[in-house]
């Protein structure tokens, strides 16, 4: 009878090679640098000095080396810098999907899916007999052909409608997101920062839309001042402003963008501090940094509830803790029936995870 064999314990037998965990370290580094190489090399320096990242065989030039052969960075034709690329990019948006949802429990919350049969994309093992006005692309010919191997014969093979058999697929809703990202400089205030974070869950979520739901929508709005729109590769090199908090100017550009957009499923994502300061009326910005001031508040919570005229729920990270900041974000969600996660910074694995609509409260890990 075999039993259990002991062998020599290898650490690094199955693990990842030097630069693989040197990489690691890197693309942390890409996101808090704001993809700066040269900063985030600096840093890598640093730490080889104090925590001996590397020895003799394999030193921080090789890894530099790798880092250029491997097509995570380049040098740039016109300035001459180093720079990351669209590899490093998308590398980082990855790994901030499997550090920020890798650990959440499975659940059906938030699927697409629905349990009504349609023309959808993904095929159901159920078949049932033809109807007039099914699609040519539905019929499963091989179960058809068998139905008018049975009921006619193989020697007189004919296809008849009743030999049809239509292979049922799932139907999947489309949905049309928009990502808000507060810059303000309160995302740095008190030396905390919680742009990088910020950056993070903007990451995660975007990876997860893009590669999960490749057919809904998705536009990204970041708001300081103003508000204004960029893509999906210019998320690791967001940096904070001297900006104020103008929510109102970045709910007004995803509600513009959402009512362009065809599908029937619309919702707002918002990662901010949860402190609305600032306003533009007409050509001038109406500022209070101090608290949070009803005039620029209220202009939210209408927002809010327009939004839920529309039916377009509001999803709030909140990368604070401060409880008068969670009161607003509390009284912004309760209006428009949306939900809001509130993180910590230091894990921000785990939220507190609240659905007004259902009126349920639980810890997400």
């Amino acid at each position: 009878m075999l039993g259990h064999r002991f062998v020599k314990f290898d650490p690094n037998a199955g693990g990842k090679s030097r630069f693989e965990q040197l990489l690691d370290v890197f693309m942390q580094l890409l996101t808090y640098t704001s993809g700066d190489v040269s900063e985030a090399l600096q840093w890598m320096n640093e730490l080889d000095k104090q925590y001996q990242l590397t020895d003799d065989e394999y030193g921080m030039g090789d890894f530099i080396d790798d880092l250029r052969q491997n097509g995570y960075i380049k040098e740039d034709d016109q300035s001459g810098q180093i720079i990351i690329t669209g590899k490093s990019e998308q590398s980082i948006r990855k790994r901030s999907l499997e550090e920020i949802f890798g650990k959440l429990k499975k659940s059906k919350q938030g699927d697409h899916a629905t349990r009504k049969p349609g023309q959808g994309d993904e095929v159901s093992p159920d078949v049932r007999p033809f109807q007039f006005g099914d699609m040519l692309e539905q019929i499963d010919f091989t179960e058809s052909i068998r139905n008018a191997q049975i009921n006619h014969g193989v020697e007189s093979f004919s296809m008849q409608e009743d030999d049809l058999q239509i292979r049922e697929t799932d139907f999947k809703t489309q949905t049309s997101t928009v990502l808000m990202i507060d810059i303000s400089h309160s995302m740095i205030l008190y030396g905390e920062d919680r742009i990088t974070p910020a950056k993070k869950v903007a990451m995660a979520l975007s990876e997860l839309i893009t590669t999960k739901y490749p057919k809904d929508t998705l536009d990204i709005v970041v708001f300081g001042n103003d508000a204004w729109t960029v893509e999906v590769k210019d998320l690791p090199y967001l940096q904070v402003g001297p900006y104020h908090t103008n929510t109102v100017a970045g709910l007004e550009l995803a509600m513009d963008i959402l009512r362009k957009r065809k599908n029937p499923n619309k919702q707002i994502f918002m990662i901010t501090d949860g402190k609305p300061t600032c306003l533009k009326i007409g050509g001038r910005y109406y500022k209070n940094s101090f608290g949070l001031d009803r005039k620029v508040v209220n202009r939210c919570i209408n927002l809010a509830a327009q939004c839920k005229k529309l039916k377009i729920p509001i999803t709030t990270f909140m990368i604070a803790s401060d409880p008068y900041l969670q009161n607003f974000v509390t009284e912004f969600t309760e209006t428009n029936h949306g939900k809001a996660f509130f993180a910590s910074l230091d894990k921000l694995g785990a939220f507190i995870f609240r659905d007004f609509e259902s009126g349920k409260r639980k810890t997400v890990y």
